[in-house]
Parts: structure tokens; sequence; C-alpha cells
């Protein structure tokens, strides 16, 4: 028969063990109860990929549960194709390329997207960019040249096409044409392996501003503003003229006439409505820590939330938010 010390000892050890498993459950349910959040940017040289790892800070600091990542993606329709298969939790996009998602149409053909806008963020500039020699003035001088029109899965392509398209121009006829990114597209001007490219992006654009401070070329952007009409007409009421104002890039002064289109932080269908409110809650009034990574987070504001800014619906949850704020809808 045991000892009554033997029996305090193993009475002790069950003790200990019973609360190192009653201590580690707790472990463990504290990390199933964390939430993941997946969010699709795009190129590292433009500016969904700097304001997605801010965005992903400000939630993970408001949202001690919450697990914030950031992908990086070819841009705008990778990141819907990615919330569509359930890659992505939430990802930035251009308004055309959510259009066209949610219409199932050009490269979402037969492959519609049930997407819901979580905020509408900034503006992004469409960029017609060369340099001095290639004797571009125009869009019609891009005819017979090597132009950069955007890398695959990027709302950068889809405009570039319609602003070719509008002009009377074939894209793969016309032009020699490339699919690269905002980094790779300045090295390629740089070396004189293309005439020009396309980029659609925040200002200002790193990749954009080290091509301006490039010894030995001058840079020149292309004026497009006019073009604008004709792209709402033929693919629905998206664009609007914008400029982007001299000495928005190192040494260039001269103002440029262009078309813009706004970006939207986008979700799909399965993102509760408790989510979605925490989420534009916490964008919209931690706005000044996003500015300090990005200064088009300025427009990280509630007079933005406008549906007419938005082809895609907001989602239900951040529409609360925003009319508990007088705005929205």
């Amino acid at each position: 028969m045991a000892s009554a010390k033997t029996m305090k000892k193993a009475a002790a050890a069950l003790a200990l063990a019973l609360s190192a498993g009653v201590a580690l459950a707790g472990i463990v349910q504290a990390e199933q109860k964390q939430k993941q959040l997946s969010i699709g940017t795009g190129d590292p040289s433009g500016v969904y990929f700097p304001l997605g790892g801010a965005v992903a800070n400000v939630l993970a600091k408001a949202l001690p549960n919450l697990h914030a990542t950031v992908e990086v993606t070819g841009g705008s329709v990778d990141n819907i194709k990615l919330i569509a298969t359930g890659q992505s939790d939430l990802g930035f996009t251009m308004a055309d390329a959510a259009a066209d998602a949610m219409l199932g149409q050009d490269k979402f053909r037969n492959n519609k997207v049930a997407l819901r806008t979580l905020l509408v963020v900034y503006p992004n500039r469409m960029h017609v960019v060369t340099i001095e020699g290639t004797g571009i003035q125009t869009l019609a001088d891009l005819k017979g040249k090597r132009v950069s029109t955007g890398s695959p899965g990027s709302a950068t392509e889809i405009m570039a096409s319609r602003a070719v398209d509008v002009i009377g121009l074939d894209k793969d006829k016309d032009m020699r044409r490339e699919r690269l990114g905002v980094a790779e597209s300045v090295n390629a001007l740089i070396d004189r392996r293309i005439d020009a490219f396309f980029w659609v992006g925040g200002i200002p654009t790193a990749a954009i501003s080290r091509l301006a401070t490039t010894t030995g070329v001058k840079m020149k952007l292309i004026d497009h503003a006019d073009i604008v009409e004709k792209m709402n007409e033929k693919f629905g009421k998206l664009y609007s003229r914008s400029r982007i104002k001299g000495g928005t890039y190192p040494g260039y002064r001269t103002d440029c006439d262009v078309a813009e289109v706004w970006n939207l932080i986008v979700t799909g269908s399965r993102m509760s409505d408790e989510d979605a409110y925490t989420i534009a809650k916490t964008l919209v009034e931690k706005k000044d820590d996003i500015v300090k990574v990005h200064k088009e987070a300025e427009s990280f504001s509630l007079d933005n939330q406008v549906q007419d800014r938005s082809p895609v619906p907001f989602h239900p949850g951040a529409l609360k938010y925003f009319k508990e704020k007088g705005v929205g809808g």
C-alpha cells in the first residue's frame, strides 16, 4: 500500500499536469480565436503594396486577435480572383476591374464574382510615360512603338487597353506590346528596350520617381485627359479627368492632364457584417497612421464613401458605419 508521502507526491503531480493541461487548452483556444486576414495588394514598386502593409498594421494594432498578412500580387484582377477562390479576404482594386468582375466580362468573362466594397480609398491616375528622344508626344504616337501596357493580372492592363482602343489603335497589331510591371517598365525604358509604358497608380509612384531622377534620361508624361468622355461612353461612367501636377515627381515641373479611376478595398460575400463594420471604422478612424506610410491615404475619408464612386455595392457592415456617421449610399 502506497505511503501518505507517495500519495501526496502523486496528487501534486496530477494537479500540476491538470494545471498545465488547462493552460495549454487556453493557449490553443486563444490561437483558435485569432482571425487570419489576407490582403491582396500589388507590385512592390507601386502604391497598393505599401498601403496594404499600413492597413495590415493598423488593423492588427486595433484588433489584437487579428493576424493580417499582405500578399504581393499582379494587382486588381489577381486580387479579385484570390477573393473569389477564398485565398484572400480583402484586396485593393480599381473600380473598372471590379465592375468587370461583377458583370462577368473581359478578364472575368463567364466568371462573375460577388464583391462588396469596404472602403472607397483614393483615385488612381493613368500615367503614360516615355523619355525624350522617342518621338512620342500624344497617344496616337504610340503606333508602331514598343509599349508596355502593364503586367498580366493588373487593372493597368485593362485601362491601358481601353485607352488605346478609343483612339482607334489595336493593342496587339499597332504596337509591339510588352506586359511589364511598373518597376520592370522603368528599367526597360531606361535601357531603351521599350519606348513608353502605361501605369495606373497613386501619386507619387516610387518607380516613376526613380525614373525622374535617373541620370542620362529625361522623363516625359503624355497628356490624355481628352479621351475620358470616349472611355465613359464605351465602358461605363467609371473615369474622370484629373491632373498630375508639376513637382509631383522630382525635377518634373510640367502639369499633365490625365484620366483617373477610383480605387476600392473590396471583400467577398463571406465576410460578416460585424467584421466589415470594424474594418471600415478602423481604416477611417486610424487614417492618420496610414498617411504616415503614403499620402494617398488622405482619401480614406468619410466624404468619399458614396456609392457613385464604386460600381460594387457597399458591404452592409461598412454601410452601417457610414450611415451612423451620416454618409454613404
